[in-house]
C-alpha cells in the first residue's frame, strides 16, 4: 500500500518544490535577459522604438496607436551544376527592417489589405547606430503614409451604407521570446560533388543510353537559407526566432520526337542539412529521373477524347490539389471595403457548410515539430505578429469550422489564431502553417487500387493514375489503368473539372499513408495529405504548340 509522507515531511517536500519552480523562473528570466542584453541589434530596435513612441507626432495629426518593427537576417546560399559541372554557386548576406504604423484604433484604422508600413535595407554588421538611422527613416516615411491612407480610407468609408464586417486590427498580449540565433550548416564541398556528378549522369552512367533520351538539359542544385527574425512593437512584444531550410533537386528534361516539351523536376526539403537524402539516394533520384523522362519521350499522347471517370491521386499528386485549391480559401485574408463578405476566398460564405467529404477532416497545427522522423518546416511557436501558435480544426466531417486567422480579424472570427505569416520583408498575412488532411475511413493503398478498377468497371473503361503534378496542377506522371490491371504511361494530358466542387463532391476515398510535403519559400509550411481517389475527373488532350527539334545532334562527349 501506498503511504504518504507524514506533515513535517510533505512540507519540506513542499517547500522545496516551490523554491526549485521560483529557482527554474528565476534562471528562465535570467536567460531571457542575457539573450536580450547580448544582441545589440535587439537593443537598437527597443532604444529606437521607446524613442519614435515619445516623438511620432506631427502638429495637428494623431499619434500611432501601434507600431511594429521587424527585421529579417537572411542568409542564402545555392550552387548549381550544368551537364556535369559547377555553373553557380553564391552566398548572400542581408538584413531588411519593415515598419508598420497604424493611425486610428483597432475598429478603424489607417491599413488596408494590400499591405502596409514602410521597407528598408539595414546594415548588415552589428551597428546599433546604423540600425537606428534606418528603423527612423522608415518609420518616418510609414508615419506619413498611415496618415494619408487614413484620411482616405475615412472619406472612402463614408461612400458605403453599411460599415465593416470585423474590426482592422485586433490586440494581443505582449509576448517575450528569445530564442537562440541559427546559421547555415552545409557541407558545401560534400554537395558540390554531388550536384555536379549528378548533373553529368545523363552522359556517363550505363543505365542511361545518352543517344536515345535526347536530354536538352541536365541540372542539379542545392541551396540552403538561414532566417532570423526580430520583432518588437508597441504593446510590450519582443521575440527573436529563426528557422532554415534546405532542398537539394534535380532537373531534366528535353522533347519528344513529335516536339512536345517534357520534364521531369524534383527533390528533398528539410529543415536541417543532415536530414536532405543521402549522396546514393542523391544519385538514385537522378537516374530515376533520366529514365523516367526517357519512358516520357517514348510513351503515346492521351486519347483525343475526353475521358470522365475515377482518377486516383497518389499522396504527392493530393498535396499538392489541396495546396493549390483548398488551402488559399481557409486563409483568411481581409475583403474588400464596402463588402459584406467575409474574406476574400471562395469559402467566405462556408462556414458550417461542407466543403470535403464527410469522412475528411483537416488541422493546421503550428505546434506540430515532426512527422514520422521528419522535422516540418511550417511549425512554430509564435507567429511573425508575435501571437503563440493555435492548433485549429479547420475542417471536421467535412464542415468548415475555422479559419487561419492572423492580427486582421474578419467576420466571426475577432481574435488571431497565431497564423499571422510573412515572407521576408512582407506584410503579415493569415496563412497556413501544418495542415494535416485525415480520412476517417481510411484505405490501404490495396484497397484504394480495388476501389479503382471497382469504378472503372462500373463506368466500362480504363481509369487513371497521377503519380506527380507540376505546380500548376497539370500531370507530370499519368498512368492509364487498364481492365487487368496493367498501368500504362501516357502525356499531353490536362485535368478538366479539377476544382473545389469535385473536393466537396467527387472524392470517394482516401489513402492511410500520409505523404509529407515540406516547402521552403514564399514562407516555411508543410501539407500531410493521403492519396485521393476522385470518382469523376476529366482527363483530356492539352493544347500546347509543338517546337521544332533541334536540328542537329548535341556536341560528342
Amino acid at each position: 500500500m501506498n503511504r504518504l509522507p507524514n506533515r513535517p515531511q510533505a512540507n519540506l517536500l513542499f517547500r522545496a518544490s516551490i523554491c526549485t519552480a521560483a529557482l527554474a523562473m528565476t534562471f528562465a528570466a535570467t536567460s531571457v535577459a542575457r539573450a536580450e542584453a547580448a544582441d545589440p541589434m535587439l537593443d537598437a530596435m527597443k532604444a529606437e522604438l521607446q524613442r519614435e513612441q515619445q516623438l511620432l507626432l506631427l502638429p495637428g495629426m494623431q499619434r500611432p496607436y501601434f507600431i511594429e518593427y521587424r527585421m529579417d537576417e537572411l542568409v542564402n546560399y545555392e550552387a548549381v551544376a550544368n551537364y556535369g559541372a559547377l555553373t553557380r554557386e553564391e552566398q548572400n548576406h542581408q538584413r531588411i527592417v519593415r515598419v508598420t504604423v497604424r493611425i486610428g484604433d483597432f475598429a478603424a484604422d489607417s491599413s488596408s489589405s494590400r499591405g502596409d508600413g514602410n521597407v528598408q535595407l539595414a546594415p548588415e554588421d552589428n551597428d546599433p547606430a546604423a540600425l537606428r538611422y534606418a528603423l527612423w527613416t522608415a518609420t518616418d516615411e510609414a508615419y506619413k503614409v498611415a496618415l494619408r491612407a487614413y484620411a482616405t480610407k475615412q472619406a472612402n468609408l463614408k461612400r458605403f451604407e453599411s460599415g465593416a464586417t470585423a474590426d482592422d486590427f485586433s490586440p494581443a498580449k505582449p509576448v517575450t521570446k528569445i530564442e537562440p540565433t541559427v546559421s547555415l550548416d552545409l557541407d558545401r564541398e560534400e554537395w558540390k560533388h554531388r550536384i555536379i556528378e549528378a548533373s553529368g549522369l545523363y552522359a556517363s552512367d550505363p543505365l542511361v543510353k545518352k543517344d536515345e533520351a535526347n536530354v536538352q538539359y541536365s541540372t542539379a542544385s542545392v541551396r540552403g537559407i538561414a532566417v532570423n527574425r526580430y520583432l518588437i512593437n508597441t504593446e510590450g512584444t519582443v521575440v527573436r526566432h529563426g528557422y532554415t531550410g534546405y532542398s537539394a533537386s534535380v532537373s531534366v528534361g528535353g522533347q519528344a520526337e513529335d516536339g512536345m516539351r517534357l520534364g521531369r523536376d524534383n527533390g528533398s526539403t528539410a529543415v536541417l542539412a543532415k536530414d536532405l537524402e543521402s549522396a546514393v539516394a542523391f544519385h538514385k533520384r537522378m537516374i530515376d529521373d533520366l529514365r523516367s523522362y526517357e519512358e516520357l519521350r517514348k510513351a503515346p499522347i492521351v486519347d483525343a477524347d475526353d475521358y470522365h471517370g475515377a482518377v486516383l491521386f497518389s499522396g504527392d499528386a493530393s498535396a499538392d490539389v489541396m495546396s493549390k485549391l483548398f488551402l488559399p480559401n481557409i486563409e483568411a485574408d481581409r475583403p474588400d471595403v464596402g463588402t459584406t463578405a467575409r474574406t476574400q476566398g471562395a469559402y467566405t460564405s462556408s462556414l458550417r457548410a461542407r466543403v470535403l467529404p464527410d469522412f475528411m477532416s483537416v488541422k493546421d497545427n503550428p505546434l506540430m515539430k515532426s512527422f514520422d522522423g521528419h522535422t516540418l518546416t511550417g511549425s512554430y511557436d509564435v507567429d511573425d505578429e508575435g501571437v503563440p501558435a493555435e492548433s485549429i480544426d479547420v475542417v471536421l466531417s467535412g464542415k468548415l469550422l475555422n479559419y487561419a486567422i492572423g492580427r486582421e480579424p474578419v467576420k466571426d472570427f475577432p481574435d488571431s489564431n497565431g497564423h499571422g505569416r510573412a515572407g521576408l520583408g512582407q506584410p503579415a498575412h493569415s496563412r497556413s502553417a501544418v495542415a494535416i488532411f485525415k480520412s476517417s475511413e481510411p484505405l490501404s493503398d490495396a484497397a484504394m487500387k480495388a476501389k479503382l478498377s471497382e469504378l472503372a468497371k462500373k463506368q466500362g473503361s480504363d481509369a487513371y493514375v497521377v503519380e506527380t503534378l507540376s505546380g500548376e496542377l497539370v500531370p507530370r506522371l499519368l498512368y492509364r489503368v487498364h481492365a487487368d490491371g496493367t498501368r500504362e504511361l501516357v502525356r499531353g494530358a490536362s485535368f478538366d473539372e479539377l476544382d473545389l466542387r469535385s473536393l466537396r463532391s467527387d472524392i470517394v476515398a482516401a489513402g492511410d499513408h500520409a505523404y509529407l510535403s515540406n516547402t521552403i519559400a514564399p514562407i516555411p509550411q508543410t501539407v500531410i495529405a493521403p492519396s485521393l481517389l476522385f470518382g469523376d475527373i476529366a482527363v483530356k488532350r492539352a493544347t500546347e504548340e509543338q517546337q521544332k527539334l533541334p536540328y542537329y545532334a548535341p556536341p560528342a562527349e
